[in-house]
């Protein structure tokens, strides 16, 4: 017969779509079994409706062969097989998809509950072989049909469709390796082993087995015997064939057949984890778009989980046919420790099968998602709060990072999942359980920033509120500020730093006699502003100060702890700044002291200003710049 030329646009997309579409070579098999799967499937299909195919669905299979010799690859099925009409039609016109047409025509007959779930939909899988083959043959015969055909071509200069002997109802796929150039390794694939791999990694969950020859050693007795008269053995190399998919994924099984024990073990043995996963979380959606997700939530976090190198995402297959490895769009960044799989067949892919079309059946997905695994987490916590607390070490960070991210837009999802350390329950607590167990008379929650627990609970601002019996949660990581900004408010309880000017505790009358007080004292308090020389932008007498003679605090929106944090970050540097406020004790001694020594001494007086500014930063934890300078002056003050 003739040479047939492919029609010039399926030229030009057979060029395009060789050297653009598929990224990884590798994924020619995938499509070659997806294609061989669906083959199966229409003939299985008709089998339950036609007794003349005498099979069932145990006599199918899907074999793989290669011959490093002849430098061949085959994929070989015994489904539907084509015509040499159907050759033409499907081969001889690419994008053009026996698959797809298939999947219409039994949607149109409402015959969905056969099972049979079709892939390939885009009729292009199969030229993805051209990648690493000069040459592809596929010999085919149709089931019913007396004839068998071989379509042969090198990708390039069209394609010819001859009669052949085939003796058996499928169809034959001969791949003819290129050879080895600089730039590529075209022998790998010819690598038993190489193909075994490819298989495990895309298609071991094809519902029909792959059935590969495989090389192992074996031990043997010879005619030889050693000096005790037994018999010696030597190795020899045998091949035996094996089915090298699982078929069915532990995800599509019931609990019956697929107990918790044995998914935590795929857990374990799938991402390299000794300890047990959290929480195992199993779903089985179905409605507008189903699917099947087997999810863990992990313990502890690998050791690179915070930084750029660790992959976030689930794996996503398709009718078992693994689409991507790492699907980030199936999961929230604030949920990014989550790992597991995910298996559906109403997801729309684009035409190499590499990406997924972001659609509306993938938003779902992730919706639905998102909120199983908020509401586990939320069991978890109430349920098991000391598992949770020691997950939340681990993935605490994550959650705050989710909050913040996107101006808030998750706050609702993940503020009843936060938890800080609280100083009246001496360990990690709920907002909520912080709400719970406030007085009646407590109208806000308090907290406090610092790097240190040991720190905060020493803070001089917060004695009035530790007199009160009311709890403080204290803050101890970067993140943990901008999380209180971004909340504001829980349950209808103001959020409330301790620094603040107003702690809703204070009497009117200490407020006045403050005030009074302070204004009696203006002199010596912009005397005091002065010998900081811009150190600080106010200093004024604190109501909220009982033992200790002075506090820093600040004005306007960045505190001190803000400024800390900007500080690490490259480019911000002298940007972002406090505007620090010394708060003084009136009614300490030392404040009498201050105030003798500026009636009597002024340079003494400076000396005194000096130093309770270094104390208020040893105070709020902040460091001292000159720290020469201190000594000195403590110093000079001793002698």
């Amino acid at each position: 017969m003739a040479k047939k030329q492919f029609k010039a646009e399926s030229k030009r997309l057979l060029g395009l779509m060789i050297n653009s579409i598929y990224t990884h070579k590798e994924i020619f098999l995938r499509e070659l079994i997806s294609n061989a799967s669906d083959a199966i499937d229409k003939l299985c299909y008709k089998a339950l409706t036609d007794e003349s195919v005498g099979m069932s669905r145990g006599d199918f299979f899907i074999k793989v062969t290669a011959d490093e010799a002849e430098r061949t690859i085959t994929v070989e099925d015994n489904g539907i097989g084509m015509t040499a009409e159907e050759l033409e039609k499907n081969l001889g016109v690419i994008a053009s998809s026996g698959s797809l047409r298939f999947k219409q025509e039994m949607e149109a007959d409402k015959k969905e509950e056969s099972g049979i779930d079709i892939i390939g939909q885009f009729g292009v899988g199969f030229y993805s072989a051209f990648m690493i083959a000069d040459r592809v043959r596929v010999e085919s015969r149709a089931f019913g049909s007396d004839e068998a055909n071989a379509w042969e071509s090198d990708g390039e200069d069209g394609y010819t469709i001859t009669p052949c002997d085939k003796q058996d109802v499928g169809t034959k796929i001969t791949i003819f390796v290129k050879k080895d150039t600089e730039d590529e390794n075209y022998s790998e694939f010819l690598d038993t082993y190489r193909l075994r791999g490819l298989v495990k990694k895309y298609s071991d969950y094809v519902r029909y087995p792959i059935r590969m020859n495989i090389t192992k050693s074996r031990s043997v007795e010879t005619d030889e015997v050693d000096e005790n008269g037994k018999k010696k053995t030597k190795w020899e190399s045998y091949t035996e064939e094996e089915t090298v998919n699982s078929m069915v994924p532990i995800w599509q099984r019931s609990k019956a057949e697929a107990s918790d024990e044995d998914c935590i073990n795929f857990y374990k043995e799938k991402y390299y984890d000794t300890e047990d996963p959290v929480k195992l979380i199993r779903i089985n959606a179905e409605g507008a778009v189903s699917y099947k997700a087997l999810l863990f939530i992990p313990k502890k976090a690998p050791f690179n989980y915070y930084s750029r190198d660790y992959e976030a995402g689930l794996q996503l297959y398709a009718n078992g046919v693994m689409i991507m490895d790492m699907c980030k769009d199936l999961l929230p960044e604030c949920f990014r420790f989550v790992r597991g799989v995910v298996d559906s067949q109403d997801l729309s892919l684009n035409i190499s099968r590499e990406m997924l079309q972001h659609d509306r059946q993938l938003k779902t997905i992730e919706t639905n998602i998102e909120k199983r695994v908020k509401s586990e987490l939320k069991k978890l916590m109430d349920d098991e709060p000391e598992t949770y607390a020691e997950f939340y070490k681990s993935f605490g960070l994550q959650l705050k990072y989710g909050l913040l991210a996107d101006y808030g837009v998750r706050r609702e999802l993940l503020k009843d999942l936060l938890m800080f350390y609280s100083s009246k329950e001496g360990k990690p607590v709920s907002l909520a359980d912080y709400v719970k167990t406030m007085p009646e008379e407590q109208k806000f929650i308090y907290y406090a920033c610092g790097d240190s627990i040991t720190k905060l609970d020493k803070l001089p601002q917060a004695e009035p509120i530790r007199d009160k019996g009311y709890g403080i949660l204290y803050l101890t990581e970067d993140a943990d500020e901008f999380v209180m900004n971004m909340l504001g408010e829980y349950e209808g309880k103001q959020l409330k730093s301790v620094n603040s000017e107003d702690l809703g505790i204070e009497s009117g009358e200490d407020k006045e006699e403050t005030e009074k007080k302070e204004a009696e004292n203006k002199e010596l308090l912009d005397f005091v502003k002065d010998s900081l020389g811009g150190a600080v932008a106010a200093v004024k007498l604190s109501h909220k100060l009982k033992s200790s003679p002075v506090c820093l605090g600040t004005q306007g929106a960045i505190s001190l702890e803000m400024e800390r944090y900007f500080s690490t970050v490259p480019g911000s540097g002298e940007k972002v700044k406090a505007e620090r406020v010394l708060e003084l004790n009136g009614a300490h001694p030392v404040f009498a002291a201050l105030s003798a020594a500026y009636g009597a001494d002024k340079e003494k007086a400076k000396k005194y200003a000096k130093l309770l500014y270094f104390q208020s930063l040893l105070l709020s934890g902040a460091s001292i710049d000159d720290p020469a300078e201190y000594a000195e002056l403590v110093s000079e003050l001793m002698v």
